[in-house]
């Protein structure tokens, strides 16, 4: 069975005016989702958020589960370019891997709709909400696997590690930033580091 995402045929604005109001749709959307869930959001309250007509929503989504799918997928590439932009031009990865946790962080801080957004994509259409989590993993594995062939880390699975640092990074966001409002003191970015680092070996 094909996915809501491989089904709709997403709609592209041809010009920098038409794109403009896409955002505008994308940005109410996300704080729609992020504050009242998928079901109680609505198409409406998406317009009248984001100042257009109901008309012009179709112009660029055909529904609320395709302008759903495609935030989704957004928040996605945001957050990956957020990290990427955090640890740019770092080359030792453990660094990078503070960078990249102190990244999801702010990002997580900047959009406080994510966490409800991306875990209602699990019932909203599940190919989406584990290609929002692959994706993530595929580059963490990558980097983690260029740093081991570096002589920067020790050999291990790349893919078991990339998950784990990204659970990580998924509870201590939810923990500080959704729940408390607010980035953690860098002493608890200091202490986690450490544990990545050398593990909880004494």
């Amino acid at each position: 069975m094909m996915s809501n995402a491989e089904v709709l045929k997403e709609l592209v604005p041809v010009t920098a005016r038409g794109e403009a109001t896409r955002r505008k749709l994308l940005a109410a959307a996300e704080e729609e989702f992020g504050g009242k869930g998928f079901h109680a959001a609505s198409v409406s309250s998406i317009t009248t958020r984001a100042g257009v007509g109901q008309g012009t929503f179709y112009l660029y989504f055909h529904s609320k589960d395709e302008i759903f799918i495609t935030l989704v997928r957004e928040i996605g590439r945001k957050l990956r370019k957020q990290m990427l932009a955090t640890a740019g031009g770092v080359v030792d990865r453990l660094e990078a891997e503070r960078c990249n946790l102190q990244g999801f962080l702010e990002f997580t801080q900047q959009h406080p709709g994510l966490y409800r957004i991306v875990q209602e994509a699990q019932f909203v259409d599940e190919p989406v909400f584990r290609e929002y989590y692959e994706r993530l993993a595929k580059g963490y594995s990558e980097g983690l696997s260029d740093a081991v062939r570096r002589g920067e880390i020790s050999p291990g699975d790349a893919e078991a590690r990339a998950w784990a640092l990204m659970g990580i990074g998924h509870f201590l966001g939810m923990h500080w930033c959704l729940w408390q409002g607010k980035l953690p003191e860098p002493g608890v970015v200091d202490d986690v580091m450490k544990m990545v680092s050398h593990g909880l070996t004494a």
